[in-house]
Formats: C-alpha cells, sequence, structure tokens
C-alpha cells in the first residue's frame, strides 16, 4: 500500500480516536524525527484545547486533581474524551459531592465524555456523545472489606457487565456486545448498592438532567424508578456496566 494511503488512513484513525491526534501526525510528516514531532505537536494541541475549548462552550474535566468527582483514567484525558458543556460539569461536580456527603470518601469516576470542539463530531463508539451534553459515569465497587474508592473491574471501567434478564433479541447488527471471553478476566468486585442508588436519585432529581440510560434490570436491582431513568435500546451499547448521563 503506498505510504500516503498509510499516513492518511493512520490520520483518519487518530482523529475518531483524538479529535487532534490527526493534525498533529500530518504535521509531524514534516519532521525528520516524526514520532517526537507528533508527541510534541500532540501534546501542545491538547493543552490548548483546554484553554480553548470554553471559546466553544466546553470545559474540560480535570484529569488530575483530587475530590469526589474524577476522571477514571488517564487514557480518556490523554485522548481528549473529558470535556462536556459547563453546565454539565456542574450538575456531575454537585452529584458527586451529594454522594460523597451522603457517603464520605466515595469517588465518582467519569468515563468517556466528549471532544473539546465541534458539535456533531462523532465520539466513537458512543452513538450520542457529540454535544458536550453527555458523559459516562463509572459504578461504585465493593470488595470483601467494603467500598472500594476508584476501583472498577475493568481497567478502563467498561466492559464488565452485570448480567441480567435482558428482552432483547439476538442481533448481528448491534452494538450490544457481550464480550464474553473478557469476562472471567475482570476483578472480583461487586457494585456497591447503596452508592449507586443514591447517584441514580441524585441524578433524577436534578432539573438539568435529562435522561440516565440504565439497564431495566439494574434499576429493579437498585430500587429506583423515575422517567429520567430510560433503557437505551438493543441496537446501542449495554448500559449494566456503566451509568450514561446527559442534560
Amino acid at each position: 500500500m503506498p505510504k500516503p494511503i498509510v499516513h492518511i488512513a493512520f490520520a483518519v484513525f487518530l482523529t475518531l480516536l483524538t479529535q487532534l491526534g490527526g493534525i498533529a501526525w500530518l504535521v509531524a510528516l514534516l519532521f525528520r524525527r516524526r514520532l517526537a514531532a507528533f508527541l510534541i505537536l500532540y501534546s501542545g494541541l491538547s493543552l490548548s484545547a483546554i484553554w480553548a475549548a470554553p471559546h466553544f462552550g466546553r470545559v474540560a474535566l480535570g484529569c488530575w486533581q483530587e475530590g469526589p468527582l474524577q476522571m477514571q483514567s488517564w487514557l480518556y484525558c490523554a485522548s481528549n474524551r473529558n470535556f462536556v458543556t459547563p453546565e454539565l460539569a456542574k450538575a456531575l461536580q454537585e452529584t458527586a459531592a451529594s454522594v460523597a456527603t451522603a457517603y464520605p470518601g466515595t469517588v465518582t469516576q467519569v468515563l468517556d465524555a466528549n471532544f473539546p470542539f465541534l458539535d456533531g463530531f462523532p465520539l466513537l463508539p458512543h452513538l450520542s456523545h457529540r454535544d458536550g451534553r453527555k458523559a459516562d459515569l463509572a459504578f461504585y465497587y465493593s470488595g470483601a472489606s467494603g467500598y472500594v474508592p476508584t476501583a472498577t473491574r475493568s481497567p478502563i471501567g467498561y466492559f464488565a457487565f452485570e448480567h441480567g434478564v435482558s428482552d432483547c433479541p439476538a442481533a448481528w447488527l448491534s452494538l450490544r456486545w457481550d464480550l464474553q471471553a473478557l469476562q472471567p478476566l475482570w476483578q472480583d468486585l461487586r457494585v456497591d448498592a447503596d452508592r449507586t442508588r443514591h447517584l441514580l436519585r441524585a441524578l433524577a432529581a436534578d432539573g438539568r438532567i435529562g435522561k440516565v440510560f440504565l439497564e431495566p434490570h439494574l434499576q429493579e436491582r437498585f430500587a429506583v424508578s423515575s422517567g429520567k431513568l430510560r433503557f437505551q435500546g438493543c441496537r446501542a451499547a449495554r448500559h449494566d456496566d456503566h451509568i450514561h448521563v446527559q442534560l
């Protein structure tokens, strides 16, 4: 395959993954030490995005700060997936503070949110994270000795499914992955029902929040009912490994 096509394909991949990586890669091709140039350029663009994003209606959720609301992994920050509107940022911070007040020491962790720029720009593999108004939250987990702050069963917070009865038929054209081969690899932890219930009730009571996606069997397990709690549908990704929140 010709080199220009390889470079273009790689730039497209980086753009879909990070929004800014494709630009950095194409500019880095002008330099002799391409990899070093890419890392410098990409780091510069990502840091600049933190300053520039507020001018486009989005803010970065802090990646290194301590407190009741934290990003679950540095990967989400490194790939520029930690941006939301100021309204959603405030709602998440206040919700996390509410859970921490009820259960001291609790940390609410954010997974994928949105890219810094351009409404409508897709944040794959999500279907709707394209306007700064959505974010995914990790479950709270407990072990044999009780709640474990910042723990998640999988390294990135996704794909550790809580199995329950589903009404969805088997279908090949779907994002509803089961990933059975991965399930034995995850940590032996259980979802902390009390903290998760408090979180869901706080989100449901917040007038800024419009929808919360969570599998019906988990809504029943946590004994939470609200018109804002929705089933995302059988064609979308499963939501029994995380909680989707949107304005």
